[in-house]
């Protein structure tokens, strides 16, 4: 963990008043709530799901001819009902953190009914997208054995490419209005601040957020040809030229820096190391393990297995990941060289989205993949912040 992480600078929070300073940590204190009580939920839930649940239920399926016959079809009926069972007992969960906390902190734009078409449709697509990699995740193992690890953590690298071309062209569609921004002087700073990188761009549009948040977002998405940036109409809206400049400055500090890749790279590590555990564990779960007829009760250990996994590597993904932020905070103020309007802008970012600016640093190094609001506007002002509008007003 990086010594920055670990204390958090003295910095005007963000120039808050006092109240709006007390109703972000009272938002950030109830997102943490939520968060760790999910993450809780999780592993409950799947520990359950592979100590009781699991053979059961796998020799319940088997009573239907088919399902017994074709081992596909009935890993196919588990992961249904293991899934559809872990949405209804995190539903209220769900709700609560994603609609009426959202909703209680003025955040949220969305209705009750727009709330539940959109949460039916998330899940829709998770679970068909979940279906698809556990079954190419079993055929891997039923087919090349011992090595299946090796051959799986491939397979995660070349769905992840995939994913990222078709990202922004398929799948954010189905959820947000996205549209060719029609400002050509924006656009033509952009195009400014890319030249020199390398970094080409198909095209820069407005995506629309204000029918579902308060929050403001800018990102740049894509790989290869279908690579785009997209700006939040709740940006585009309240945020200068300079301070959008600033913000996207900042995202192609991800390019320059090649972090895409790094984090690429990384996640195919990670699920190698992830597939290996899996294949140990699975060698005393399952004993005597043969690869070629593993059972398919075996699904909620490995999501089990895998869950688990992930939350214990988050914090080392977390501090890489707030490592790479702190360069692009850097490579945007060296870029455009206008520190006010990076100030202006990360703490218009911190009131419009209800960020506590100096969270307790645990909760950093447990769950946060940016540095704190604090931290950055300290850094910008070079260690010490002196701007009058970054304080606290009395």
């Amino acid at each position: 963990m990086d010594k920055s992480d670990a204390t958090t600078p003295e910095a005007p929070p963000a120039g808050m008043t006092p109240e709006q300073l007390a109703e972000a940590r009272q938002y950030g204190r109830y997102s943490l709530a939520c968060t760790l009580a999910d993450k809780l939920l999780d592993v409950l839930f799947l520990t359950v799901a592979a100590v009781v649940l699991a053979k059961p239920l796998d020799t319940w399926l088997q009573r239907w001819p088919l399902l017994a016959r074709f081992d596909t079809l009935r890993l196919i009926g588990l992961y249904m009902l293991i899934t559809g069972l872990h949405m209804a007992v995190s539903l209220p969960l769900v709700f609560y953190s994603g609609h009426v906390l959202e909703h209680r902190f003025r955040l949220s734009n969305l209705t009750l009914g727009r709330w539940i078409e959109r949460y039916v449709k998330q899940n829709a697509l998770a679970l068909a997208f979940g279906m698809f990699l556990m079954v190419g995740l079993y055929w891997l193992i039923w087919t090349t054995g011992r090595w299946w690890w090796l051959t799986a953590a491939a397979a995660f690298f070349c769905v992840t490419i995939i994913l990222g071309r078709i990202f922004p062209l398929l799948i954010m569609p189905l959820f947000y209005k996205i549209e060719k921004l029609d400002d050509p002087e924006l656009a033509g700073r952009i195009g400014d601040l890319t030249a020199g990188t390398g970094l080409t761009i198909e095209g820069v549009y407005r995506i629309v957020l204000s029918k579902e948040t308060v929050k403001a977002n800018a990102m740049l998405t894509g790989i290869g040809r279908s690579r785009r940036v997209l700006l939040g109409d709740t940006l585009l809206n309240h945020f200068s030229p300079d301070e959008i400049a600033v913000v996207f400055a900042h995202e192609i500090g991800h390019h320059v820096f090649r972090h895409v890749r790094k984090t690429v790279f990384m996640g195919l590590i990670a699920s190698m190391a992830g597939f290996w555990i899996c294949d140990r564990l699975l060698a005393v779960i399952a004993a005597p393990l043969k690869y070629d007829t593993l059972p398919t009760w075996t699904l909620p250990w490995i999501l089990l297995i895998l869950t688990v996994f992930s939350m214990l590597l988050e914090p080392l993904m977390n501090a890489i990941s707030r490592r790479y932020e702190r360069q692009c905070d850097r490579y945007a103020l060296e870029r455009t060289r206008q520190p006010a309007a990076y100030i202006s802008a990360f703490s218009k970012l911190a009131q419009q989205n209800k960020d506590d600016p100096s969270p307790h640093w645990l909760e950093v190094f447990w769950l946060h993949d940016h540095p704190p609001i604090a931290q950055r506007l300290a850094m910008a002002a070079g260690g010490g912040v002196e701007s009058r509008e970054l304080r606290v007003e009395e």
